[in-house]
Parts: C-alpha cells; sequence; structure tokens
C-alpha cells in the first residue's frame, strides 16, 4: 500500500525529528509523512497523531476549522512525550482543495460541512486510515496513545493489529468562525468533543 521511499533529519520548534516519507501505491502522486522525534521508544506505548492535510489550517491558519491547532497542539505534546506525527494527504476530509473550497462556499451559504460535501456529491467524510495503520506497522510501533476527538480514526486502529491503550482529547477552544464546525463534528459526525 505504501512504501518508504526516504527519511531525513528535521529540527524544529518542537525538538529533533526523523521524517519519513512513504509513496502511496494507489493514488499518483500521493506522499504521507511518519515525523518521528528522535526519543521516541518504539517498544514502548507511543502517542501517535494521524492528521489528515488541511492545507487552510495547518500552513494558512484558517480559522473556518481546529486542523492547524490540533496538529500544534500533538506536536507540543509530543514535545514532551516523544511520539509520531503520521500525516496523511487526504486533503479535506479526502475530497481535494478545490471541491474543499467549493465547500466552503456553499458553507458560507449556510449549508454545514457535511451538506456541503453531499451537495457536491462526495462523500461526507471520504478519508481513510489504512495507509496510517500501515505506516505504523512499518515502523514497528505495536502500541499507541492516540490523539484525536475522531472515533472513525479510534475504530481504524482497533480493527488493526495496532493496540490503542488509550485516547489523548485535543481540546481546541472554539472560536467565532469554527464554531458551527466543531458543532457539526460532535453532533452529526460523534466527535469526542466536550
Amino acid at each position: 500500500m505504501v512504501t518508504r521511499t526516504v527519511q531525513a533529519h528535521i529540527p524544529n520548534k518542537y525538538g529533533d525529528f526523523t521524517m519519513y516519507v512513504y509513496t502511496d501505491q494507489t493514488i499518483a502522486c500521493k506522499e504521507h509523512i511518519a515525523l518521528v522525534h528522535r526519543d521516541t521508544d518504539i517498544d514502548g506505548t507511543v502517542p501517535v497523531r494521524i492528521h489528515s492535510e488541511c492545507l487552510t489550517g495547518d500552513l494558512f491558519t484558517s480559522q473556518r476549522c481546529d486542523c492547524g491547532e490540533q496538529l500544534h497542539a500533538s506536536m507540543a505534546h509530543i514535545s514532551t512525550h516523544p511520539g509520531i506525527i503520521i500525516y496523511l494527504r487526504q486533503e479535506g476530509r479526502g475530497i481535494g482543495l478545490i471541491n474543499k473550497l467549493k465547500a466552503y462556499n456553499l458553507q458560507d451559504d449556510g449549508l454545514n460541512t457535511i451538506d456541503a460535501n453531499l451537495h457536491l456529491g462526495l462523500e461526507a467524510d471520504a478519508r481513510e486510515y489504512d495507509i496510517a495503520v500501515a505506516i505504523l506497522k512499518d515502523l514497528k510501533v505495536q502500541q499507541i496513545d492516540l490523539l484525536t476527538n475522531n472515533p472513525d480514526k479510534i475504530k481504524a486502529l482497533d480493527d488493526s493489529e495496532i493496540i490503542v491503550r488509550k485516547r489523548l482529547p485535543l481540546v481546541i477552544p472554539a472560536t467565532e468562525t469554527s464554531a458551527d464546525y466543531l458543532d457539526t463534528k460532535r453532533e452529526l459526525m460523534g466527535h469526542l468533543i466536550d
């Protein structure tokens, strides 16, 4: 499913990491990333964040979602509890950047994130996590603490050989522009958000 292609040392403000790049055998030109803190104990329980690409939130600090803040909160946690960030290239819940921006326009007209995707003829959430499982297996990880609010990620790992010891919630306060988005995730998608 994925092939480890290259790795390199990546120091950042959260510590020293090794970046592993995996090529996706099912989708051309998709490269997924595992960012592994240098002090990670692979044989122990590894803190892991499985993060789906969100260009608008991760890079451009969009306030429409909590994605970028979840990514950085996870990296801050992993800086003191060494672990792994798996960065999956499945933008916009798997619908791609162009469709994501079309969905944003529909959201501006009053639709929630799910209805906007469905209006475009797309799935509410097209993401898959089997690639994350394959990456963890390649890295020889057997047991994790999963940083997530998403029950679909928990289920994907529960259905795999990877043992999820516990879930670590990611609490990101709502903003004026993200409140409806977070409500939809909680009320319609079952996300574990207080």
